[in-house]
């Protein structure tokens, strides 16, 4: 019982700072990360509640990002966040959506649809905010996230992507789909991918809790294990992440930066198409959102490009499929 109460607030447990500058005082978000004059600014739709069937008397809140470049004519891209609260923060350390305006007026990822839905909670339960947490105590986060089964990966894809599939015209190619998210909303992300990749292939995971919360430090056995799925990760963390000291104890089990660089190398070893990049910065958002933009990049660098010389429209611009015809 005294670990599962701990790790209800692993989130939130900062490791003894080295000496010198904090390490969180390194970073700093780039233009990538804020507005721009002349970009178009994409539009925050929400924010909508989906019920659960899944986690039974559960609800999602989640908001829709729709970029000024949509065209309901042509499939778009997908990208979904977890704790959506945090990566749809104008003020925070993510901001999520002026990278998405920059890079998307930039031709550097493709016209995407971004979804920030938040973890699972009873109407009567409070939604996790900024400034209040991000629900591990108050929410069904701590379950959802981090246990490694498929149930997430159902909210996902049997809850969620029917709604979205109402609004917008979402490619149906797992190609053109993504997700991501932070600590426990990290592993989550690679929850789904795993357990879905005819769904999504891509993962962006910061600060991932690939840790045993509730069982998550077994994905490196599985990915050696299992055969081969088609799917990409970016991973990273920092060496001042939680590591796994309790009361004076080290547990291998609970170190993230550990735990982080076991998965890379078991993806690596199976030949995943897998990038990471490792700092020194404390669990958060600090090292992540400074690099948001280079890990979307890198995640979507197979977009289709133009080079034609006259050709000023999006390089990610999809054409409409032909109309089928009667015969």
């Amino acid at each position: 019982m005294a670990v599962a109460a701990s790790a209800l607030v692993a989130f939130a447990q900062v490791p003894p700072v080295p000496p010198g500058p904090n390490p969180n005082s390194q970073y700093r978000l780039g233009p990538d990360s804020l507005p721009q004059d002349g970009v178009p600014k994409g539009q925050i739709r929400g924010p909508f509640t989906l019920p659960s069937n899944v986690y039974p008397g559960t609800q999602h809140t989640y908001w829709v990002y729709v970029p000024a470049q949509y065209d309901a004519a042509v499939p778009a891209s997908l990208m979904v966040f977890q704790d959506g609260q945090a990566f749809k923060d104008e003020n925070g350390d993510l901001r999520t959506g002026n990278v998405m305006d920059n890079l998307i007026y930039r031709r550097e990822i493709p016209v995407m649809i971004g979804v920030f839905i938040n973890p699972g909670r009873r109407p009567d339960q409070a939604e996790p905010t900024p400034q209040t947490g991000w629900g591990d105590g108050t929410t069904n986060r701590r379950i959802e996230y981090n246990t490694p089964d498929d149930k997430y990966a159902r909210v996902i894809t049997e809850e969620l992507m029917p709604a979205l599939d109402k609004g917008y015209n979402i490619s149906k190619d797992p190609e053109q789909r993504g997700i991501g998210g932070s600590s426990s909303g990290a592993i989550a992300a690679f929850a789904v991918a795993w357990e879905r990749p005819n769904a999504f292939r891509k993962v962006l995971s910061n600060v991932g809790s690939f840790v045993d919360l509730q069982g998550g430090h077994v994905y490196p056995e599985r990915v050696l294990a299992s055969a081969k799925k088609p799917i990409r990760v970016f991973l990273c963390d920092g060496r001042n992440d939680n590591r796994g000291v309790r009361d004076g104890v080290y547990d291998q089990k609970f170190d993230w930066f550990y735990q982080n660089v076991r998965l890379m190398k078991a993806l690596t070893q199976k030949g995943y198409d897998v990038n990471f990049s490792w700092s020194m910065n404390l669990h958060g958002q600090k090292f992540g959102g400074m690099i948001l933009p280079e890990m979307m990049r890198w995640l979507w660098r197979d977009s289709p490009v133009s080079t034609g010389v006259n050709d000023m429209v999006e390089r990610s611009f999809r054409k409409p499929a032909p109309k089928k015809t009667d015969r």
